[in-house]
């Protein structure tokens, strides 16, 4: 059977056997699987450093039916986030995204416009965006594409930032003052609704309401 190709972000790794890890990642084109990456841990992995966090690679891999998981058999690194996990602030963020799309998202359903908010939102940062931007923009239009939007009252300027969220594209957004405070009664509310989705807690919140 031939490997398939898809342009893919890392979201988590975990040690599998001796030398194998099992990955958890998000493509383009088929939406989320997991996969066993044979000898990733070695040191002459064909992996090399394309496992880590949110890298966005091109991941080569087969996909038998039927089978839980696929078997990754090398992969192009494309971009990057090592530059961002210097600072323990967009760490947290990192692991927020991370942890948002492992949770909410479901398996072997495609979702190109997630896996473009997630190219968006990762770029705005290495432009050295702020940080409390791209939570509310990732949080707002998460929820917004799996369909579970929640009734929710909010200040005016917090409505004025969703309505101008939902227009346009998070690198033009008007720029203002941006703190943890801004935008927070409804990411409080998103950030509810999602873990109400998933059924379950999410263990990154606490370290962003740390921030």
């Amino acid at each position: 059977m031939p490997a398939r190709v898809s342009e893919t972000f890392v979201l988590r790794t975990y040690p599998f056997r001796e030398a194998d890890l099992v990955v958890s990642f998000l493509t383009r084109d088929l939406g989320k699987l997991r996969g066993v990456a044979r000898r990733a841990r070695r040191p002459k992995s064909p992996f090399g450093s394309g496992l880590e966090r949110l890298s966005r690679v091109r991941m080569a891999y087969f996909q038998r039916e039927n089978a839980e998981l696929v078997s990754l058999s090398g992969c192009e690194l494309i971009e990057s986030q090592f530059g961002l996990q210097s600072e323990y602030e967009m760490n947290v963020v990192l692991d927020y995204f991370t942890e948002v799309t492992e949770q909410v998202l479901p398996a072997n359903e495609p979702n190109e416009k997630f896996f473009r908010l997630l190219v968006a939102v990762l770029a705005y940062l290495r432009e050295s965006g702020n940080p409390w931007v791209a939570v509310t923009y990732f949080s707002v239009w998460t929820v917004r594409l799996i369909g579970i939007w929640p009734e929710a009252r909010v200040s005016e300027e917090t409505a004025e930032i969703v309505h101008e969220m939902f227009e346009k594209p998070i690198a033009a957004l008007t720029p203002r003052e941006w703190s943890k405070a801004t935008a927070s009664d409804l990411r409080r509310v998103l950030i509810r609704t999602m873990e109400q989705h998933a059924e379950r807690r999410f263990l990154t919140v606490p370290l962003l309401e740390a921030l």
